[in-house]
């Protein structure tokens, strides 16, 4: 036997030993409730994996292009545990999609305008006790979400005591008390 016949032996072995118990050859509609729990099992183990390997700001931080990571993949990789894609082959999809996720971000360090066109820009909202009302309103941010933001996360009740306030990219409002 050759050593891509051997190789070819031990991987029919290993899809034969795990097959009962992922149904990797099964429509979704056979799969049973063991199969479709290991999967799961199997999935999550993956995905925390995957996580690890994007990096960790991939959960910390709220922008655009990091949820849509998080989207994308539980998207993705719900087929494999309702067996409508192939098991392994969409895990592999997966990780790939954190790779690229990765190499954007690599990008977008180095990139100041990657960086921009992948996760946009802040914008000022409010100057030197200003509202800056055209800003606010591409935003969607009424007077009363300002003053809501200003309450719960600069404790304080008056815009007019806000030197700057910027509507970040992850959508947050961050603000700059005046001295």
């Amino acid at each position: 036997m050759t050593a891509n016949g051997a190789k070819l032996s031990r991987m029919n072995a290993f899809y034969n030993l795990i097959d009962p118990w992922l149904g990797l050859g099964a429509q979704p509609k056979d799969l049973t409730f063991l199969q479709i729990s290991l999967r799961g099992i199997i999935v999550f183990l993956a995905t925390l994996a995957m996580i690890r390997m994007g990096h960790k700001r991939s959960l910390a931080r709220k922008t655009a292009f990091d949820a849509v990571l998080i989207v994308i993949l539980a998207s993705v990789l719900s087929r494999a545990i309702n067996g409508s894609s192939a098991f392994f082959a969409t895990i592999g999809g997966s990780v790939v999609i954190v790779l690229v996720h990765r190499l954007f971000a690599f990008i977008a360090y180095h990139s100041h305008w990657f960086g921009c066109l992948l996760k946009g820009r802040p914008e000022v909202i409010v100057e030197d006790g200003n509202l800056i009302l055209a800003t606010m309103r591409r935003n969607h941010i009424s007077e009363h979400d300002l003053e809501e933001d200003l309450r719960l996360d600069a404790e304080m009740e008056d815009a007019s005591k806000v030197k700057v306030a910027r509507v970040e990219r992850s959508g947050d409002i961050s603000f700059i008390k005046k001295e």
